[in-house]
């Protein structure tokens, strides 16, 4: 059995003011989420810009805290709050839900996705990886505060908690929390959502694990006194809760993957709008295919040597015209050659002329050369 380490859950006192380790454990969770939100928000398809980071966090811690404390009044001691309904405020007692806490962030991130003008998943999917570096800084916190201790055991690794007043070495149920819905919650999402996914998988993921895990450390941690078991003589509140969020996990993992839905950056490089929350994945293949289809048939055509172009027939009604008008042009005659202009009169008398001319020009000649001849025999 192991020893119970002695940790005091006040980490500050000076005077009436104390800073509490699980106090403390909410603020390291809140900046290590603002870190990994920060570099998550310079990637391509991060609805959020690094400049909006903290009002995103503002907004995570605001429902955290609120629906976290109104989760546990009403979730495991609404009969108390119908007594003291005052109970509601006095968070100094203590009682925090994280099935409160996660409908609270929901609420917050629906009011944030109006600013930032994106879709509530689009948002959810950002933070969804971030969520369970809280969740395992809180679970640090509870087993600092030996609170929500485990069921009674003999296991070599069991803990007798001080705080505990009947003294049973007990699982240590907040570490099984902090290594399940902490450590690996993380690493699976923050390793899944590395790749761009179908808008609705990283929620959907989120909600599965989470929902599988917390259902399975519930058999090793004790259940609220105020409740104990419910369904069946085994099942407690923390499982019945968890009940709808593996449903609602299958169901948005089944829907994000059955070809209804892509990633808004995959939608955006095809040239889709991405204004509606679901785009299509056949529209995205089309429109790939399409695109492909006409670049190759660029490079084809310029790959081809250029070819004469054929003789275009001229349309039937251009021909029909053509043959009318060569019907009503009456056919040239001797009697009706139209007449010539003045240029063409005055050229052809100069030419008539010239030929009269050289006639009476020939006959001189000759009877020169004949008396040339005569005088030389």
């Amino acid at each position: 059995m192991l020893t119970y380490p002695q940790i005091n859950p006040v980490l500050i006192a000076v005077g009436p003011f104390k800073v509490h380790w699980y106090g403390m454990m909410y603020l390291f969770g809140f900046l290590l989420a603002y870190w990994l939100a920060f570099g998550r928000s310079k990637r391509v398809d991060s609805p959020v810009k690094p400049e909006q980071v903290e009002d995103l966090i503002l907004y995570g811690a605001f429902g955290v805290v609120l629906g976290g404390r109104i989760g546990y009044v009403f979730f495991y001691g609404f009969d108390q709050f119908l007594q003291d309904p005052l109970w509601l405020f006095k968070v100094w007692d203590g009682g925090m839900s994280f099935h409160g806490g996660l409908l609270g962030v929901l609420i917050a991130m629906g009011l944030y996705a109006k600013k930032l003008q994106c879709t509530f998943f689009q948002l959810t999917d950002f933070i969804a990886p971030m969520v369970p570096v809280g969740l395992g800084f809180g679970r640090i916190g509870n087993f600092i505060n030996q609170e929500l201790w485990g069921r009674e055991t003999n296991i070599s690794w069991a803990m007798v908690f001080p705080n505990d007043p009947l003294m049973l070495s007990r699982h240590p149920s907040q570490l099984y929390q902090f290594a399940l819905e902490g450590v690996l919650l993380f690493i699976i999402l923050f390793s899944f959502s590395h790749k761009l996914r179908p808008r609705y998988a990283v929620s959907a993921l989120f909600l599965l694990c989470y929902g599988v895990f917390r259902f399975v450390v519930e058999f090793f941690r004790e259940p609220d006194a105020q409740i104990g078991y419910e369904w069946f003589g085994w099942m407690t509140r923390g499982q019945e809760l968890c009940l709808p969020m593996i449903a609602a996990g299958v169901l948005l993992l089944w829907y994000a993957y059955r070809g209804k839905s892509v990633h808004p950056v995959q939608a955006s490089s095809t040239g889709i709008p991405v204004s509606s929350p679901v785009v299509s994945t056949n529209e995205v293949m089309t429109e790939i295919t399409t695109e492909s289809a006409m670049q190759s048939d660029a490079v084809s055509a310029a790959r081809k040597p250029a070819r004469a172009k054929p003789k275009t027939e001229k349309p039937a009604a251009l021909k029909a015209t053509t043959v009318k008008t060569a019907a009503a042009k009456p056919a040239p005659t001797k009697k009706s050659r139209p007449a010539t202009s003045a240029g063409e009169s005055e050229i052809k008398s100069e030419t008539k002329s010239s030929k009269a001319k050289v006639s009476a020009s020939k006959p001189k000649a000759k009877t020169s050369k004949e008396n040339e001849v005569k005088k030389g025999k």
